[in-house]
């Protein structure tokens, strides 16, 4: 799998590297404290490939300029300001096997360390009058609060649909995706159509990352360090679940509902509704709804001439739905 993420990049190495000075940059101020904080995430980030999908997108049509590097970094600091956030909402310690800002720096601080970020995202485009891109990331801004509190509301009352699951991944997980995208080619001057057009494979790459994600939790083999079943445990209605309760006789949805709601830290029952999910076809279904929206991301791609960046991204789609964490 590390192999497939060094292939990806080959086309932007040069990019990337320089990228990461650039990051840094754009994250700096005055304040020793938040120097400290910044560095500290430079330092334990992720495969960043949000920033990659921008780079490629950009090199789809053109080249990569500056107006790419400012556009990655501001996606780069949305997501990470989400990640602070999202760590002190959910009281998690742990991000990527490092501690947590809100772990080490407290509650507080993080919550000021990610307003911050995104206050950095807002005036990079402003200081630079790109204001195409600042109605891309406010906009995803905007969508990615409705999607956190649209799956919290409809949590409280497990009655998520299938369409509703959908709209909650979308704003969620595919919005900022289909903003990388959206951004490389507005980087290079796009028109709205070929920027909607990449908009839209960006949201369906990203309804099937976040569709493997889900999967995750029915695969005791999986490596993403997340527990087998924690979506059950925190009341998390994903497609598996969903589809299953949607073709389950009444008796059975009455039971396992029942486990969702009652017995969601009994192990056994939990591991007994995984189980149910697995022989009932939960799994299967949601792998071919994941292929199709990888299917449809493709097609949009194969509208642009062969070149390297396009084979990028094909290696990309196949990666989010064959990564193993």
């Amino acid at each position: 799998m590390a192999n497939i993420v060094e292939e990806i990049k080959q086309p932007i190495n040069e990019e990337m590297k320089l990228f990461e000075q650039k990051f840094y940059e754009s994250m700096q101020s005055k304040v020793p404290l938040l120097d400290k904080v910044t560095r500290f995430i430079v330092t334990t980030k992720g495969k960043q490939m949000r920033p990659m999908f921008v780079f490629l997108c950009a090199k789809l049509i053109g080249d990569v300029n500056e107006k790419t590097y400012r556009g990655a970094s501001m996606i780069e600091l949305i997501h990470t300001a989400t990640l602070v956030h999202d760590d002190v909402v959910d009281e998690s310690f742990k991000r990527r096997n490092f501690f947590s800002i809100n772990a080490l720096w407290k509650n507080k601080i993080a919550v000021l360390v990610g307003d911050f970020l995104l206050s950095k995202a807002v005036l990079l485009s402003t200081d630079h009058k790109d204001y195409d891109l600042l109605a891309v990331i406010s906009r995803t801004i905007r969508e990615m609060s409705e999607g956190e509190l649209l799956q919290l509301e409809k949590a409280r009352k497990l009655d998520i649909t299938e369409d509703v699951y959908y709209e909650i991944i979308r704003q969620k997980t595919a919005t900022l995706i289909a903003a990388c995208c959206e951004i490389g080619v507005l980087s290079n001057n796009a028109d709205e159509h070929l920027a909607k057009k990449m908009m839209d494979f960006g949201t369906y790459t990203g309804m099937a990352f976040q569709i493997k994600d889900d999967l995750f939790d029915y695969l005791s083999s999986n490596v993403i360090g997340k527990p087998v079943g924690i979506d059950i445990k925190e009341q998390k209605m994903t497609l598996p679940l969903i589809h299953t309760l949607k073709i389950a006789n009444e008796k059975d949805k009455k039971y396992y509902f029942n486990t969702i709601k009652r017995y969601n830290n009994d192990q056994k029952r939990v591991k007994e509704l995984i189980n149910f999910v697995k022989s009932s076809g939960g799994l299967d279904y949601a792998i071919s709804v994941m292929k199709d929206f990888q299917q449809k991301a493709k097609n949009i791609l194969n509208e642009f001439p062969d070149s390297e960046p396009k084979k990028a991204l094909h290696l990309m789609l196949d990666y989010v739905i064959e990564r193993k964490f």
